[in-house]
C-alpha cells in the first residue's frame, strides 16, 4: 500500500465514522471558535466557556478585538493558563 493509498484510506475511514468533529468549546461563528481555540491552549474547555462570554460581550467581532489592547484583554482572559502570552495572539 502506498503512502497515497494509506492516506486515502484513512481519510475515507473518517468520513464514514466520524463524519463531523465535535468539540466542547461553545462558539456562534468561526471568529469565535478561532478565539475559543486560542484560548484552550494548556486549559480545559471549561474553563475557556466560562470566561468567553465576556470577551464576545465586549469584543462581538475580530475588528473590536483588533482595535483593542493586550492591556484591555487581560483583565477578560488572566483566569485562563499563561494570560501573558494569549494576549499577544
Amino acid at each position: 500500500m502506498t503512502k497515497k493509498d494509506r492516506y486515502e484510506f484513512v481519510i475515507h475511514y473518517f468520513q464514514q465514522h466520524v463524519p463531523e468533529a465535535e468539540t466542547e468549546l461553545i462558539y456562534d461563528n468561526p471568529y469565535q471558535l478561532l478565539v475559543a481555540v486560542i484560548l484552550s491552549a494548556q486549559c480545559t474547555d471549561k474553563r475557556v466557556n466560562l470566561t468567553t462570554p465576556a470577551i464576545f460581550g465586549k469584543f462581538p467581532d475580530v475588528e473590536s478585538l483588533s482595535h483593542s489592547s493586550e492591556a484591555e484583554l487581560f483583565p477578560y482572559i488572566r483566569s485562563i493558563s499563561y494570560p501573558n502570552n494569549k494576549t499577544k495572539h
